[in-house]
């Protein structure tokens, strides 16, 4: 079965989240558990906690099914070892504010280098600060995002993503989720059948589906490997309604959350209805 939903403001508290996702028919959604473009927020109260508790279970939210993001200003792999503690301990604070709600992922972007070391380099220190954020904290998954490639962001490749799990210690706590349009734009050709197969024999092979903790699902305002990021809504971009078919009659890509991040939230209830509406028989 598959569970659609999208990134839902969670403005006014965490426990908005759910309440907001069950309003556009959402079954799974992504939320940011503090202000994504501040380094520190105040802690969550009892309050938020138990709220947020609360509503996942009246519109029957499982915490395999909610893929909290965190802040977009960490970068795991920084080559300032000022600026590398600073997103280690955002980060830290992050996987703790979700250990707090209950869930049991985050999802974030993997790091940049900016050009100050070697890919390799960065990747190994990306792998280090999960290692140490695994050690401080329980029961959370940290779910890579494999990225546009814009800039100086790593991620792009299967490859990238198999280098930083090979180092991770606790492989039991360490995921993947696959976003479409970055995919595509780092040059994966998702737009054919050919392609899809293709793409998803390399990310089984290389990363492996057992790896995979959720998606999202966006078109593309930009080419097969432009390596920019700029996301589409469903269907009107360069990869097309074709892809989304496929991947809604895949069961490789069932029971994990498959997340909206299309720039038009007000299509989003309309969007999973059509997403579902593809399911065939």
């Amino acid at each position: 079965m598959k569970y659609i939903g999208a990134h839902v403001s969670a403005s006014g508290g965490v426990e908005n989240a759910p309440v907001n996702a069950y309003e556009i028919g959402a079954k799974a959604f992504a939320l940011f558990t503090k202000n994504q473009r501040q380094w520190f927020s105040k802690p969550l109260t009892k309050d938020n906690i138990t709220n947020f508790k609360e509503n996942c279970e009246k519109y029957e939210y499982k915490s395999k099914h909610i893929l909290p993001h965190d802040s977009y200003l960490i970068n795991l792999g920084h080559p300032v070892k000022e600026n590398l503690e600073k997103s280690r301990s955002a980060f830290l604070d992050e996987m703790q504010r979700c250990e707090q709600l209950g869930l049991i992922l985050l999802n974030f972007h993997p790091g940049s280098h900016l050009k100050q070391v070697s890919e390799e380099e960065c990747l190994k220190t990306i792998a280090e600060s999960i290692n140490i954020t695994l050690d401080k904290t329980n029961g959370v998954t940290a779910v890579i995002e494999n990225t546009a490639g814009q800039g100086t962001n790593l991620g792009y490749k299967f490859e990238h993503l198999r280098y930083i799990i090979d180092r991770v210690e606790d492989k039991s706590r360490v995921g993947v989720c696959i976003d479409t349009c970055h995919t595509f734009t780092s040059g994966y050709d998702l737009k054919t059948e050919e392609g899809y197969k293709k793409t998803f024999e390399e990310f089984k092979n290389i990363v492996g589906f057992q790896y995979l903790r959720g998606m999202h699902l966006n078109d593309s305002k930009k080419e097969l490997g432009t390596r920019v990021d700029r996301h589409h809504s469903i269907g009107i971009g360069f990869i097309g309604e074709g892809l989304f078919k496929r991947l809604m009659n895949d069961p490789r890509f069932d029971d994990i959350p498959l997340i909206l991040e299309t720039p038009d939230d007000s299509l989003w209830a309309e969007e999973i209805k059509m997403l579902y509406g593809m399911v065939e028989g």
